[in-house]
């Protein structure tokens, strides 16, 4: 993890949202089945977050805290974003 000005690093998820880089498990993509009732399960336990402003989901993240994330970027784009971080 990089820190700068002791502040944690944040990715861009899209739409102006971001998440602390620090506390990303896993950047997945929302097609299969087992990430489907991942984001389910999520959704019952209230630790689903829609950051997609209405539009297509396209990666999903998974956070340490256990929180599910929708993103509209592709997964590729997020996984450069925290490489460059």
């Amino acid at each position: 993890m990089k820190k700068t000005g002791g502040r944690v690093g944040i990715i861009n998820i899209g739409f102006g949202n971001v998440v602390a880089a620090s506390r990303i498990i896993a950047v997945v993509a929302p097609d299969s089945s087992p990430i489907k009732r991942l984001r389910e399960e999520a959704a019952e336990r209230g630790k689903l977050i829609d950051a997609t402003q209405g539009r297509r989901t396209r990666a999903i993240i998974i956070t340490d805290s256990d929180h599910v994330i929708l993103s509209s970027l592709q997964v590729e784009t997020i996984t450069q974003r925290l490489s460059a971080e």
